[in-house]
């Protein structure tokens, strides 16, 4: 009997560990938690909420351990019974105050993500600019008066814009291709701080999902579906600086939500000849939900931005006492631009761990931009000044199906498939001579782009032990089209090409707080349309060839260090030629790298955090001592420390970021100096109200934020001088703010 009684026993158990447990999270008053994470600690299997706070956990048994985790939320533990795979479990969380102890390590190849979401909660945002730098690593200069996009630098890249990382905001893709003023062009100021939920980055081109720009990595902004309180907020600070922001609850119903948020931002800026600068955003957000069953998000956006800027000056006049750090030698420069966006996020439970996602946007776009990099060099009477203008419109769809129960000859294990289009319509895309933004002297180049670019990925992760086995593989079809409107006859170039890329990740978790990991892929970044018709094709998609070795370790609960070794092989580098104010191809690269990081909480009121970056990038083609890559960073470094963490009472933080000196050209005759900022901020909060302030260069520290190796000729000047140009970093800079609730 007892032997019957154990086979039976056994094949319960059998049942049940080929059994789902299915659920849905909730907070203290009954809303759902979206992306709070579900792990098995006795199998290592994970899930994560959907948009309605629903879950499905498969491959359970009885006696196992589940964790139910959210920052902002004390995680709770849970050992499975044989009724829980019965009927639907509903787990309540308690709000608590972050902390590194809430992090569980799943076996994802983004789950460093998961830890930097403690940063960004305990030290939120306070300006366009600080989005980025979020991203371990990645450093943003400013260099155009505020209103265009940063130039970025990651992984010993300068990726100027935008050229080799894949940029988005809930999937809607931020980069622009074939962009008047380079490739890749990604500008965010769109965004407003305030409504940004998470940071979601990867680093290196393993992710299937990514596709155009994602060679040295990929950051996806995740924006609040809801608000949990409305909130008004001023800033007056030095410089003329002024801003005014916004967000309110307009609907809060039982399957239906929406809110309205703005803002409005002034400054001078630090200049001799003032910047003028104005923004304005606007968004609406509506969400639909019926849980458990799909969710619909309606987004609509418009950004607006003007200013005059000072642009890069060359150390000569400075050292001359021409003009000083912040002076001009053009201070017409200058541009506007705006950005309307429409997009839809639709997602379908399709029953036990099968879901349809669908993004679709439309998005409208102009850009104009008056710059002058080489003063008088190519026009000793009216100067270089240069327009750069386009007017865009932008589409596409994704669709992605994602099963996480499939089962194929017994072995069972998760997958996703998606298909997609990005269609973008660029009228007027133009490089002109001008004289004082009024004047036109000589159009340099002037046509319309037609690209499109179609693609389908697929990605399945197994299961085996400790191990997590993740192949994918990517396909995309782009189609270029441009007409020449500087020919006096109809003159119109077209190509096409395919991109294949196939990635492989491997996950070792012999613990839920170790995970190791070996990721490996190809990428790619396109060129801009008019560049592939003018080379008839040639060197279309570039290639990049990645391999990381790295390891996440949380040795005690509120403790998490990573370390990561990459190498990185490029067709194609794109390099930044000042004296042209363009991005050029310059032939083949290789970079290799070390990462680490630290994160560590001591007290509840106490997080502390710092990265360390250094690659070695060199070109492949080039002879040694003249195979330097301009401005590609050697060694980075970021940190800070945050105080407090309640919402009550004080805080505030420390943030410093660290950049070597670094070639300006190849054959590292000119340098770009480094430095080392740090900003302050302190909060007093009491009831629903926060008193702030917050300082840039506490130290006041005299910096350059962007430089370049640029030959330019002066007004006085009998000949040119190539030399370090820069753009000055903010002084000391001190803005108060003041933000209700309610």
């Amino acid at each position: 009997m007892k032997y019957f009684m154990a086979a039976l026993c056994m094949l319960f158990m059998g049942i049940a560990a080929a059994q789902n447990i299915k659920g849905k999270l909730v907070d203290e008053s009954g809303s759902p938690l979206e992306d709070a994470g579900i792990f098995n600690k006795t199998s290592g299997q994970h899930s994560h909420t959907d948009g309605t706070g629903h879950f499905v956990l498969d491959r359970t048994s009885v006696n196992d351990t589940i964790y139910f985790s959210r920052l902002g939320y004390a995680t709770q533990t849970r050992v499975v019974s044989a009724s829980d795979f019965q009927n639907p479990l509903t787990i309540v969380l308690q709000e608590s105050s972050i902390s590194l102890d809430q992090v569980v390590l799943v076996s994802e190849v983004n789950a460093l993500s998961r830890v930097v979401d403690v940063d960004v909660k305990t030290n939120p945002v306070k300006s366009s600019q600080e989005i980025l730098r979020k991203v371990p690593g990645l450093i943003i200069g400013q260099h155009a008066g505020g209103g265009k996009a940063e130039q970025i630098f990651l992984r010993g890249f300068d990726v100027d814009h935008g050229t080799d990382v894949a940029i988005s905001v809930d999937g809607m893709p931020v980069n622009m291709v074939s962009h008047a003023h380079g490739q890749g062009y990604a500008d965010l100021h769109f965004v407003i701080p305030e409504t940004i939920e998470n940071v979601n980055f990867g680093k290196g081109p393993y992710y299937a999902e990514q596709g155009n720009f994602n060679t040295a990595g990929y950051v996806d902004l995740k924006l609040r579906k809801s608000l949990d309180k409305s909130m008004l907020s001023t800033e007056v600070g030095q410089f003329g600086t002024r801003r005014f922001m916004g967000m309110l609850n307009v609907i809060d119903s039982e399957n239906s939500n929406a809110y309205l948020a703005s803002e409005l931002y002034l400054t001078d800026g630090p200049f001799d000849s003032p910047q003028n600068f104005n923004r304005i955003n606007v968004l609406g957000r509506y969400r639909y939900a019926l849980p458990g069953e799909q969710e619909l998000v309606l987004t609509a956006s418009h950004f607006s931005s003007k200013w005059d800027a000072s642009g890069q000056i060359p150390q000569r006049a400075v050292d001359q006492g021409f003009i000083g750090r912040f002076g001009a030698i053009d201070d017409t420069e200058g541009g506007q631009t705006s950005r309307t966006n429409f997009v839809l996020d639709h997602s379908k439970n399709l029953g036990t761990g099968k879901s349809l996602n669908t993004m679709a946007f439309v998005s409208h776009y102009d850009f104009e931009l008056y710059s002058n990099f080489t003063f008088f060099l190519d026009d000793p009477v009216n100067g270089d000044q240069i327009k750069q203008f386009e007017d865009r419109l932008m589409a596409g769809v994704k669709t992605v199906y994602q099963d996480n129960s499939a089962n194929l000859g017994g072995m069972e294990f998760k997958y996703n498939a998606g298909i997609g289009f990005r269609y973008d319509n660029v009228d007027d895309n133009q490089l002109s001579h001008t004289l004082n933004r009024q004047e036109l002297l000589e159009r340099l180049a002037y046509g319309d782009v037609d690209e499109m670019n179609g693609y389908a990925f697929a990605g399945a992760a197994f299961k085996s032990g400790k191990f997590t086995f993740e192949p994918a593989v990517r396909l995309d079809y782009f189609r270029f089209d441009y007409i020449n409107k500087m020919s006096e006859l109809y003159d119109s170039g077209s190509e096409e090409k395919v991109a294949f890329s196939p990635k492989f990740n491997t996950i070792y978790s012999p613990t839920e707080n170790t995970q190791f990991f070996l990721k490996t892929g190809i990428g790619f970044h396109s060129n801009d349309t008019r560049v592939v018709v003018a080379n008839n094709g040639e060197d279309i998609l570039p290639a990049a060839y990645g391999v990381d070795l790295g390891t996440i370790i949380k040795p005690v609960d509120k403790l998490v260090l990573n370390a990561t070794l990459w190498t990185l092989f490029l067709d194609q580098e794109f390099v930044y030629v000042g004296d042209a104010g363009i991005v050029e191809p310059s032939g083949k690269t290789r970079r290799m790298g070390l990462e680490v990081g630290v994160r560590y909480q001591p007290l509840d009121w106490l997080y502390l955090y710092t990265d360390a970056n250094y690659t070695h990038a060199r070109s492949t083609e080039e002879a040694d001592g003249e195979d330097y890559i301009p401005l590609a960073p050697d060694f980075t470094m970021v940190g800070g420390v945050t105080l407090g963490n309640s919402n009550q009472g004080f805080s505030g933080g420390l943030n410093y970021r660290y950049i070597d000196d670094r070639p300006a050209n190849e054959d590292n005759s000119i340098v770009a100096e480094g430095y080392f900022v740090t900003d302050a901020t302190l909060n007093y909060s009491v009831k629903n109200w926060t008193f702030g302030l917050i300082v840039e260069n506490l130290f006041d520290t005299e910096w350059n934020e962007t430089q370049f190796a640029t030959e330019s000729r002066l007004f006085n000047e009998p000949t040119s001088f190539e030399e370090i140009h820069f753009t000055p970093g903010t002084p000391f800079y001190l803005r108060g703010k003041v933000t209700v609730t309610f």
